[in-house]
């Protein structure tokens, strides 16, 4: 192939954003086998583990929110006084009630689902970030295994439609990144680098709106989404500046500024505020919806609307709440935490627990079924040295592979220590969850070795990782009843409860 003049020789940008490692029909039916693993662990025994029927811990909140939309189309029920999150998780959730009423699979079905969905997208996002199908499907596998993702998937709260769709948007911006290389080498082999001090213009990016439309959803389902539109969005354009940087563009910053920054804003910004105000239009359209009719009774009518006034009242009434459940103003949850803790899943949460005579299965008198969002301690005691060396990686090294998930990861992470005094709990640690594993996948792919070492390398490399792979396994197969409800007997459980902090 010969260069363009003037132009930068491409290092590893590729022609095709696709090439990579292609797909055997063995690398399909491993992918599948994973899969029917995620389902059977997502859907088996989901609807054990109740209040006597009824739902447990948030779920009482979400359950009838959810379930008066499938019933009018808006969520009528406000729950203990005010509905404080948007609604687009609980109109997913509402399409388990539609099918199977207000039972517990109708406000658990959906969230199974977009737990092996989320299996199957990690799989894949891993996939092409590493060029490895081997290390995409251990990803999968150890989201499989992980306790904390596991729990998400199969209660009816609002975390893992969150995760779905911030898993979703990454992934976009991923195929995105791919094929801006690719057009960017055709316009360097078409001379049309040098025709603008800028760089070209690199079309409408479709993968992009497509991250922007899963960014809007994602707020749709918690304010928390906003964080990931800002680190999402740096990213992209960091990506697009180290583009044309990589290509010889005269101007690469102002090119980036002018040909890639603006686009990012409106289909990143301001798309998905477009689509977080579509997701209300059920509230706008129904008579009944909560706080509809504020104007008059607790706000005072202006120029605007009454039903755009009331909304905002709406949105105020969030605020307050959120802002004002805080720790120093005396709210304490006995199983709040604190950011400080989530990498290594040191205060967990317990959303369930039923115990004495009256429970039983487990060869005793007595039992104990509990569920507890808990990380796999296989899996997540492994925070420290994974994140230190995913940012030695990705910021001394520049190795872009690790820089990718530890965006995704700090979007969910960092932000919470900037409101430390407000009222926390570990399931906000929830999104995190699918960056971490592409970051552990990362380094088992560094462990088991590359093509060109030698087979001894190789060979104790790869026994290295299906050692852990083992134990990731065994830990979780040990963690399973308190897990998912179990009845184990109380000495079980309290041998479950390793750390002082685990009680």
């Amino acid at each position: 192939m010969t260069s363009t003049p003037g132009v930068r020789s491409p290092g590893r940008p590729l022609p095709d954003p696709d090439t990579g490692p292609v797909d055997t029909p063995r690398d399909w039916i491993a992918t599948g086998v994973i899969l029917v693993l995620a389902f059977l662990s997502r859907f088996w025994g989901l609807t054990s583990a109740t209040d006597e029927g009824t739902p447990v811990f948030d779920e009482k909140h979400y359950a009838p929110q959810s379930f008066s939309i499938a019933q009018l189309g808006i969520e009528e029920n406000p729950a203990y006084g005010l509905v404080v999150h948007p609604p687009v998780a609980k109109q997913i959730e509402s399409l388990g009630g539609l099918l199977f009423g207000y039972t517990p699979l109708g406000w658990r079905f959906t969230a199974a689902i977009c737990g092996v969905l989320v299996v199957f997208m990690v799989m894949r996002i891993t996939r092409r970030l590493t060029r490895s199908t081997q290390l995409g499907l251990v990803a999968g596998l150890l989201l499989c295994l992980d306790g904390v993702t596991f729990v998400t998937s199969r209660i009816g709260m609002l975390d893992i439609y969150q995760v779905l769709f911030v898993t979703a948007a990454a992934g976009a911006l991923l195929v995105d990144r791919d094929q801006m290389r690719g057009r960017m080498h055709r316009a360097a082999l078409a001379g049309r680098l040098h025709l603008s001090d800028f760089g070209p213009r690199l079309g409408f990016r479709w993968w992009r709106f497509t991250a922007g439309v899963m960014l809007g959803l994602a707020l749709g389902v918690k304010w928390s989404g906003l964080y990931f539109i800002a680190f999402f969005g740096l990213m992209t354009v960091a990506w697009d500046w180290a583009l044309r940087s990589r290509y010889g563009v005269r101007r690469p910053l102002a090119g980036t500024l002018l040909r890639d920054a603006v686009p990012a804003f409106v289909t990143l910004v301001i798309w998905p505020a477009l689509i977080h105000m579509f997701t209300w239009l059920p509230w706008f359209a129904g008579e009944n919806s909560v706080y509809r009719h504020a104007v008059g009774s607790k706000v005072d009518d202006n120029w605007l609307p009454d039903s755009l006034q009331s909304w905002l009242y709406y949105q105020s009434s969030v605020l307050d709440f959120h802002s004002s459940l805080t720790t120093s103003a005396g709210n304490r949850h006995p199983w709040e935490s604190k950011p400080w803790t989530w990498p290594m899943s040191l205060r967990p949460m317990l959303y369930y627990v039923e115990q004495g005579e009256d429970v039983t299965g487990c060869g005793q008198d007595s039992c104990v079924r509990a569920i507890m969002l808990l990380g796999t301690p296989a899996i997540w005691w492994l925070a420290i040295p994974v994140l230190g060396w995913a940012f030695w990686r990705a910021v001394i090294c520049r190795d872009g592979r690790y820089a990718f998930p530890l965006v995704g990861y700090m979007a969910g992470y960092l932000t919470w220590f900037f409101q430390h005094d407000r009222q926390m709990y570990f399931f906000y640690a929830s999104v995190m969850v699918p960056f971490f594993v592409m970051m552990v996948a990362l380094v088992l792919g560094e462990i088991a070795g590359r093509s060109t070492d030698s087979p001894r390398r190789k060979t104790i490399g790869r026994a290295i990782v299906c050692l852990y792979l083992g134990l990731v396994v065994a830990n979780f197969l040990y963690m399973l009843p308190i897990l998912s409800g179990m009845p184990i007997t109380s000495t079980e459980w309290n041998q479950q409860l390793w750390l002082p902090s685990w009680r």
